[in-house]
């Protein structure tokens, strides 16, 4: 396979990118527009970059707003609710249908590696087992992470201990946490440790939905940094959310930041769904209940964006495109400034790679696997901007998915 006049990232010139054998064989600048070949893809001077990266969304309850009943606060607490009502209702082909119609959705829009968290607070661990099924009949298309996901907490729910060790009996890559759902502060804390031990004596990763609450008080993060300074396995650690961040004073945020650094953790930011979650306990100021993204990538950590939730108790609209929640993020978080923008797609790219302990076997170099997508625009902020189709999608030298760009066939001409 061969691809031509094609843009990447950070280059001003055309390039011709060689595959072989399923991995990037060359990397070639060309000095003009070349003509392609039968076999050859024609770029048309578009993007061409790594595949999006989904590093947190919730497979198991893709699909499902409004079962039994719709969360009509708006909060992420009557979520819970629902969703604890719409769990019973689990079986193992409802779980996989409406997995693999979201897959589907993903995969159309550029996306080939996922972490999904999955609600290990069911004694059948339903869900789980549906999901990590389907491993076999995904392989080809994406890289799958599996997150066991104490929705109701672990502490507090019968059994949360066992059952998180039976996640990884059933296939669970990464162990998560939910703090601040915990019965009390104790309970948070020391789920907090258990986790990252547990993760530890498994050698799996960690994610952690951390401190999402609108309560500044809810301090779990440097319980889960210290923990993951302590054990030496920083950059196997995520937090998610940590919305609280948003309600943080700033002297205590700045102590905060030197403990984030040297702990070399990463964390994940849902833009769209914190933007509808929380604020909803405040009359007037509200605030956004997002954390501090630039000011955490200005300060050289990792973080990356995600959509969360794909029309579910918590978040009812959602469609695989994570250009909208990249340009959410950007307006929300006052990201708008041209050197942020020029590195966007880091949000939704490289910086999920990181986060899923991937980057070794990800990106556009010679000797890695062929996996790309083709973006309409020359660079980070054209396809921003832009808000265009993902016109190509390349696993492994093999296309996944192919589409023309969108054409106007009638306007209105207002100049000469």
């Amino acid at each position: 396979m061969k691809v031509v006049n094609a843009r990447l990232r950070g280059q001003a010139a055309l390039y011709t990118v060689t595959c072989e054998d399923g991995t990037f064989a060359a990397i070639t600048e060309q000095s003009e527009t070349v003509s392609a070949q039968d076999a050859d893809i024609d770029a048309s001077g578009n993007l061409l970059c790594a595949p999006f990266v989904e590093p947190h969304i919730h497979l198991d309850a893709v699909l499902t707003a409004g079962q039994p009943r719709w969360n009509m606060s708006g909060t992420l607490f009557e979520g819970i609710d629902c969703w604890s009502e719409r769990k019973p209702m689990l079986t193992h082909d409802d779980v996989q249908q409406r997995v693999l119609k979201t897959v589907e959705l993903l995969l159309a829009n550029g996306v080939q590696h996922i972490r999904t968290h999955v609600d290990v607070t069911d004694p059948n661990l339903v869900a789980l087992k549906a999901i990590n099924a389907l491993r076999p009949k995904l392989e080809p298309y994406l890289d799958l992470q599996i997150v066991a996901f104490p929705q109701e907490g672990i502490l507090s729910f019968p059994n949360g201990k066992q059952l998180m060790e039976s996640a990884i009996e059933h296939g669970a890559d990464v162990i998560g946490g939910i703090p601040h759902f915990e019965f009390t502060r104790e309970y948070g804390v020391e789920s907090m440790r258990w986790v990252v031990d547990l993760a530890q004596k498994h050698d799996k990763l960690v994610d952690v939905h951390c401190d999402e609450i609108d309560d500044g008080a809810s301090r779990f993060l440097e319980v889960l940094a210290t923990a993951a300074l302590e054990t030496g396995m920083g950059s196997k650690v995520t937090a998610s959310h940590t919305t609280a961040m948003h309600s943080y004073n700033n002297a205590y945020c700045s102590k905060l930041f030197r403990l984030l650094k040297m702990s070399k953790i990463n964390f994940v930011s849902c833009p769209t769904e914190s933007l509808h979650l929380q604020g909803r306990f405040d009359s007037y100021p509200k605030i956004r209940g997002i954390t501090r993204v630039k000011e955490i990538r200005d300060a050289g950590m990792n973080i990356c964006f995600a959509e969360d939730s794909i029309q579910d108790p918590w978040y009812t609209l959602g469609n695989g495109k994570l250009l909208r929640v990249l340009d959410s993020g950007l307006h929300s978080c006052h990201m708008m400034g041209y050197d942020d923008m020029s590195t966007g797609l880091d949000l939704i790219t490289d910086n999920g790679a990181k986060t899923l302990n991937i980057a070794d076997r990800y990106g556009i170099d010679v000797g890695k696997p062929a996996n790309f997508i083709i973006l309409e625009g020359f660079d980070d902020v054209d396809v921003i901007r832009r808000q265009g189709d993902v016109l190509w999608s390349v696993r492994e030298a093999k296309v996944l998915t192919c589409r023309k760009p969108s054409l106007l066939t009638q306007s209105v001409c207002l100049t000469d």
